[in-house]
């Protein structure tokens, strides 16, 4: 498996996300939502062999916290730490003390994950998706060094 390092976005790195987002290939608005990412947020990537591979996005628009709006990692670079190393970082760099996200209920991975990261489910949101209710989650940052969020750990 090759490595890959977590960094800050750049403009540049927009034709790389939206050739990998499965999303945006369904729904063109989807550009919208990069193109602000990129502009206004705290927006990384994991970069590997110089190309954008995977994303995240934190924002402050949930009632005044933190919020990861968006964690996407290509198909082909799936399952390699990426999305953790992605969420390990945005933690890091949240300045307020409560951070969210959120996933949908069929998104079991992304379930695993929150959790072993330390998230803990705060509620969830009906009619997002039909009949794929949306789960919130919570992070306590004030205790993130005890659960070992601080530091990511990055495959080489």
């Amino acid at each position: 498996m090759s490595g890959f390092e977590i960094r800050e976005a750049l403009p540049s790195d927009r034709d790389a996300i939206l050739s990998f987002d499965h999303v945006f290939q369904a729904d063109p608005g989807r550009a919208s939502f990069i193109d602000r990412a990129l502009r206004t947020a705290t927006c990384l990537v994991a970069d590997r062999n110089g190309r954008a591979v995977a994303y995240g996005v934190l924002e402050y628009t949930f009632f005044g916290n933190g919020f990861v709006s968006m964690v996407y990692v290509a198909e082909a670079h799936r399952r390699r730490g990426m999305g953790r190393a992605l969420l390990v970082a945005l933690a890091d760099r949240c300045t307020t003390e409560k951070l969210f996200t959120s996933t949908n209920r069929s998104n079991e991975s992304m379930q695993s994950l929150l959790g072993t990261l330390g998230y803990v489910p705060s509620g969830s949101i009906e009619n997002l998706d039909p009949g794929d209710p949306e789960l919130v989650y919570f992070l306590d940052l004030r205790g993130c060094a005890s659960i070992g969020v601080a530091e990511p750990t990055l495959p080489t």
